[in-house]
């Protein structure tokens, strides 16, 4: 199969190419013969123009690629390696909504032949590929894996924003359903990932792995949130305290903020959930998510505290958020928790306005119901830097004091403006 795919005569397909399909489809399409799948025609038509729809990627980035992009059907029986990059995300009762993945599935079903891999990079919960989605790709196709294709699961371990951490460079964990498969799905990521392999015992293993990595890092920024409610109350800055604590050699760097996004603030609810359903009930992940999806409220409410105390009329005040966008330097607006902290400060009548040079004002309508403003206005009682752009990096205390009234407040989310601005009325987690 890998030498095959690097002689061109077969072909290797992804299917879903959002933040994470289309990178892995360009790259591969730099060494191979690749079939960029999407059922969005206007994305798909995007891309065929060298634009990426998630404005993660560069028009340079399809140069010298040797890739075809279509929403056609039967334009996958080209391939003969498929992976699956499609979204996986929770509904409003949190639950695993699985309809992306196990429509690919069909996709796929419907084009396998024998001979053929499958390999799925959605993060699902341990046992999905196996108990959820093999099951469609036989019945569609009427081949038997192990016997007429190989399935395998390798997770995605795309960072949006971050340019360092590409993804040839980001060691690889792989699995397949038996050995042969296991070391041709290895080498077929090789062909692009320099940093090489990491050989999962098994597929359940590889998922595993995955949903731990994201459910570690909510836990973990749940206890900084907490001890941030805690420090608040004994009036002492939490990022001073952290970064006392962080000249110990083994204190863990995690921080305070708002934890949104489709990765972290989603994928503990797949482990969750699968638990829950083998009869084991989580506490400490559940209790994390608990306390993560609270702090667009808390940020909220203690600003309006801080607006009473002022002898302010909340419902006469003006808000400035800045930042929409679920993290730093990106356009993606899907699961921003800056939404919790809007919404929460228009249930006290507050006049909330919201800026964000990265996100798209249609769109962030479309999904919320709130217009954003095409530019900071001045007169504010407070100002929220709620997503911590590079462009906001460069305002300053005189900027800031240009834009809010002498008694504002600034509530600086992330706190990397504690020690930019001395003379205002200031606060973070």
């Amino acid at each position: 199969m890998v030498e095959s795919l690097l002689r061109k005569e077969k072909k290797l397909a992804v299917i879903g190419l959002g933040y994470v399909g289309l990178p892995i489809a360009l790259e591969f399409s730099k060494h191979i013969s690749v079939i960029g799948f999407d059922i969005n025609e206007k994305r798909v038509e995007m891309m065929r123009n060298g634009v990426d729809p998630s404005n993660e990627l560069e028009a340079s980035a399809f140069e010298g690629t040797d890739i075809y992009f279509t929403h056609k059907l039967e334009e996958l029986r080209d391939a003969n390696f498929f992976i699956v990059a499609v979204p996986t995300p929770v509904d409003s009762h949190n639950v695993p909504d699985l309809k992306p993945v196990q429509s690919a599935s069909r996709t796929i079903g419907n084009v396998l032949k024998k001979g053929d891999y499958v390999v799925y990079e959605s993060t699902v919960y341990p046992g999905c590929t196996e108990d959820d989605c093999l099951p469609i790709l036989e019945e569609l196709s009427g081949l038997k894996m192990g016997v007429d294709f190989k399935l395998g699961y390798s997770p995605e371990r795309i960072n949006p924003g971050d340019k360092e951490h590409t993804i040839t460079k980001i060691l690889k964990v792989v699995s397949g359903c038996d050995e042969e498969s296991l070391d041709v799905i290895a080498r077929t990521y090789e062909i692009i990932v320099t940093a090489g392999t990491h050989r999962a015992s098994s597929i359940k293993v590889a998922e595993a792995a995955k949903i731990i990595e994201n459910t570690q890092r909510d836990v973990n920024i749940a206890l900084m949130n907490e001890l941030s409610c805690i420090f608040d109350k004994m009036g002492i800055n939490t990022y001073e305290v952290l970064e006392a604590a962080g000249t110990k050699w083994n204190f863990l760097k995690f921080f305070p903020g708002l934890v949104g996004g489709h990765c972290i603030g989603v994928d503990p609810y797949y482990l969750t959930y699968k638990a829950a359903e083998l009869g084991y009930k989580p506490e400490v992940i559940l209790a994390g998510r608990k306390i993560n999806d609270s702090m667009g409220a808390i940020i909220s409410k203690k600003l309006v505290q801080q607006l009473i105390k002022l002898n302010k009329q909340v419902a006469h005040t003006r808000v400035l958020v800045m930042g929409a966008t679920f993290k730093e330097n990106v356009t993606d607006i899907r699961n921003s928790k800056v939404v919790d902290v809007i919404k929460e400060l228009q249930t006290y009548s507050v006049n909330v306005e919201v800026f964000d040079p990265y996100a798209d004002n249609e769109e962030f309508e479309h999904e919320y119901g709130v217009s954003l403003v095409s530019e900071v206005a001045k007169g504010y009682d407070a100002v929220i830097v709620a997503v911590n752009h590079d462009q906001f990096a460069s305002y300053d205390e005189p900027f800031f004091r240009s834009i809010i009234k002498e008694d504002g407040i600034i509530v600086d989310v992330k706190g990397d403006l504690r020690k930019k601005l001395k003379g205002l009325s200031y606060w973070s987690l």
